[in-house]
């Protein structure tokens, strides 16, 4: 909208009306000042029982909440929440989602009662322009979401938002994409991207699910996917259809591995990546995890 378009609106408006719209706009801006570029994360969530266990990976979890600021609010891109289309929860109290079947009761009954945050997802609404974002009253925190965030912060008491993996778009529009919200780092932001960047459950190997073992091409991926992050070579991760046999079977469907893209879209010239939990699971699985930050 133009300034004196926007001026002449806002004059048209009666006093009670325009206290309103003036006070929704400050509600949008000022909860979120800038501050000094939070890091980026990418956490290899893994099975939904490392909510409630205790593991060298939740540890991992733990570790880096005390290696980076405590955030204003944080964005999660979760391999759980696909949609036609990209939303963002905006909700004041988002429900924890239990979106999963077959494991324990104890499970069940964990709720990560964080409060969300509409000014977040309005400010983030309006930075995309390559597509429509849609404000989402519905979904909540799924176990992609609030099963590694309650490891960081396991008070709750930080504000946190999802935004939907539209299923209609190439690896390259998501990447793309990520990179129009990058200036929420600047407001104290914490984007999360949370999936599994080697993830072939039909080949998982249970009789080895609970050891860091990996089959041939679960590890091959790996290796090749890690030396890419390291080396900053974004263009053959987002291109990952054309990297071969190895990358086929650890990518069967793509939800869990663009996560990774939304994490890695956001890295600045001056900053670097670092892995930690980078150790396969039950053959098929990966844990691997990625901080992003200045050099």
């Amino acid at each position: 909208m133009e300034r004196k378009h926007f001026l002449k609106t806002l004059a048209a408006l009666p006093v009670a009306a325009l206290a309103m719209e003036l006070k929704g706009l400050a509600r949008i801006t000022e909860p979120f000042p800038i501050t000094a570029r939070m890091p980026v994360l990418f956490l290899g969530h893994g099975s939904p029982m490392n909510a409630i266990e205790e593991n060298e990976f939740v540890a991992g979890f733990r570790k880096i909440a005390t290696e980076i600021p405590r955030p204003q609010a944080i964005l999660v891109v979760s391999a759980h929440w696909e949609t036609r289309g990209t939303q963002v929860t905006a909700m004041e109290k988002p429900r924890t989602i239990h979106d999963f079947g077959g494991f324990p009761k104890a499970l069940f009954e964990v709720q990560y009662p964080a409060p969300g945050s509409p000014e977040l997802a309005e400010e983030t609404r309006q930075l995309v322009r390559s597509t429509t974002v849609g404000l989402d009253q519905s979904w909540g925190l799924d176990h992609g979401a609030w099963s590694v965030v309650k490891h960081l912060y396991p008070n709750a008491d930080v504000p946190v938002i999802q935004m939907s993996i539209d299923y209609s778009m190439s690896p390259a529009q998501h990447y793309a994409l990520a990179k129009e919200i990058a200036s929420l780092r600047d407001k104290g932001v914490l984007i999360i991207g949370s999936g599994n960047m080697v993830h072939n459950l039909r080949m998982v190997a249970w009789d080895k699910i609970n050891d860091t073992y990996a089959f041939d091409w679960a590890a091959e991926a790996r290796d090749k996917m890690n030396t890419a992050i390291l080396g900053g070579d974004h263009t053959s991760l987002v291109n990952f259809h054309a990297q071969g046999r190895a990358f086929e079977l650890a990518i069967p469907t793509a939800e869990h591995y663009l996560p990774l893209l939304y994490s890695l879209a956001l890295q600045g010239k001056d900053e670097q990546a670092t892995l930690f939990n980078d150790k396969p699971v039950a053959g098929s699985l990966t844990m691997t995890s990625v901080k992003i930050e200045k050099a």
